[in-house]
């Protein structure tokens, strides 16, 4: 058996405007797939009426570059969230200004970004544009929930497209900054049109309140087919988290984030088949090493949750803090085991 690291999805990032609406469906069981869809109804523009004043449109410049995204207000003193790739480019010395949905606009600050989560979060004046949006449970999301999204996919303002909830608990890994990769934790997975050109946008319910922070659709081809209707968004929970420290302290510190002390990877059998999570190396002194594991250990599962790469693994710690006991269910050679360890902080920042 071998660990080694699988090729990634192609992901695009979406940097722009998006606002994502719930809708309700009126159709029954016993209607035709014709008139079941056009049965699913929403008052887009009533949603949208009550959302849009609380998103703004985001452009961040330096020498190095510009971008253009969105994000919301989550504060009535001028905090705007924001996903960190639509920003990161004003972050050492550019400038960041955000405009209204009545066209005002006004240069913001970088209160805080964090590039694992690809969160950022702004702060403006406080002024007669600022509503705040309701920052809504994730929890409550269901697969099948209809969709509309609103924004200006490519450049095009005023696009309306629709679409459902359609999978949730997706971990997704996408590259960052600095070499640096982010994780989109539980996410929502969605087939509402979302193209370059949106990002930092609300994913909303037909109350308003946000559930998601839409970030990066799927890219590229696959079997010669183009990809189409899959699109990724933060939820909400984890979401306020992130914000909340950002806000409060400008950082998420390590304290916050959850490691075994090892290093893995992607496990293959020796018919090159997925195999599971293995260990590559452990830190010495560190949780895996007090609890007994070594490399070319395979990961089944931690805390009861199947492990089959190390995306799997990276969320179960993503919803985890320093100090946690997590159970492992490990392979190791021809036997299996059940350790035991308390989780220890990530290193770095």
């Amino acid at each position: 058996m071998t660990i080694g690291y699988r090729p990634r999805w192609p992901w695009l990032l979406l940097p722009a405007f998006a606002v994502v609406v719930g809708c309700s469906s009126s159709g029954s069981s016993s209607q035709s797939n014709a008139s079941a869809s056009s049965a699913v109804s929403c008052d887009v523009t009533s949603v949208a009426d009550h959302v849009l004043p609380s998103v703004v449109t985001i452009a961040a410049s330096s020498p190095a570059g510009s971008g253009t995204g969105s994000g919301e207000v989550i504060k009535s003193d001028g905090y705007i969230l924001t996903n960190n790739h639509v920003i990161a480019i004003a972050a050492n010395g550019g400038k960041v200004e955000v405009t209204f949905s009545d066209g005002t606009s006004a240069p913001a600050t970088i209160v805080g970004r964090d590039v694992l989560t690809d969160l950022a979060v702004l702060k403006v004046a406080q002024s007669d544009n600022l509503k705040v949006i309701g920052l809504g449970s994730s929890d409550s999301v269901q697969v099948g929930q209809p969709v509309v999204a609103i924004g200006a996919p490519l450049g095009l303002s005023g696009t309306v497209t629709s679409g459902i909830v359609s999978a949730m608990d997706r971990t997704v890994e996408v590259p960052a900054e600095d070499d640096h990769t982010a994780l989109l934790v539980s996410a929502l997975q969605t087939d509402a049109a979302i193209n370059p050109g949106n990002s930092g946008g609300a994913l909303v319910t037909t109350a308003g309140e946000v559930i998601g922070i839409p970030t990066l659709t799927a890219g590229g081809t696959q079997g010669g087919a183009q990809v189409q209707g899959i699109g990724f968004a933060i939820p909400s929970n984890l979401a306020r988290d992130i914000a909340k420290q950002l806000t409060t302290a400008g950082t998420v510190t390590n304290s916050h984030r959850a490691a075994i002390g090892a290093q893995v990877g992607a496990a293959t059998g020796q018919d090159g088949t997925a195999a599971g999570t293995g260990i590559v190396t452990v830190t010495s002194g560190g949780p895996a090493d007090r609890a007994g594991l070594r490399p070319g250990d395979i990961i089944r599962t931690a805390g009861g949750t199947p492990t089959p790469d190390p995306q799997a693994l990276a969320g179960v710690l993503a919803a985890a803090h320093p100090g946690d006991h997590l159970t492992l269910e490990i392979a190791r050679g021809t036997g299996q085991l059940t350790v035991s360890l308390t989780l220890g902080e990530l290193p770095g920042n």
